[in-house]
């Protein structure tokens, strides 16, 4: 496989990976180009690499942004704009996860709480206070798992999951 099948096969495959963490396929394809290239690159260049419109170029790229996984640079003598990505895997990662706990588990940590005011003395007020109590636990349990690895260094994370591993 030469380098441009590669990268193809990269960009391919992250795009499928990113539709997993809850972004657009083109979206994760941008980043991804973005991840391997070596220089930043910009609004046309990352268009006429993945073959998209500069509307869904500039949409995604800003999207990007707001995850904090890209980040736009100036060139001197450029009146463009040019965009790269944290190159770091692992703070790539913990950037995803913070991203996704943002999105996703705090908006349901309130509806828990919502949900909890909820008083019925019937056995399906009790069910459901029941299962409303469980599931706030879990996600209680995962919100304090995922401090844990946001706050962790990535040796102490990767010491402590391979004495998990060898057990």
């Amino acid at each position: 496989m030469n380098l441009q099948e590669g990268k193809e096969k990269f960009i391919q495959t992250w795009g499928t990976l990113g539709s997993n963490w809850g972004i657009s396929r083109t979206m994760a394809q941008i980043h991804a180009l973005l991840l391997i290239s070596p220089k930043s690159l910009s609004t046309e260049e990352i268009m006429e690499e993945l073959q998209i419109s500069r509307g869904n170029t500039n949409m995604n790229v800003r999207a990007l942004m707001d995850w904090g996984l890209v980040f736009k640079e100036f060139k001197t003598g450029e009146r463009r704009e040019f965009f790269s990505a944290e190159k770091d895997m692992w703070k790539v990662a913990m950037q995803i996860v913070k991203e996704r706990r943002k999105r996703e588990l705090e908006p349901l940590v309130g509806t828990i709480a919502d949900l909890q005011q909820v008083k019925d003395s019937s056995e399906a007020g009790k069910q459901f206070e029941t299962t409303v109590a469980d599931l706030n636990k879990v996600i209680g349990k995962a919100d304090k798992t995922i401090d844990l690895l946001i706050r962790a260094d990535e040796n102490w994370f990767m010491n402590n999951f391979l004495k998990l591993l060898t057990k």
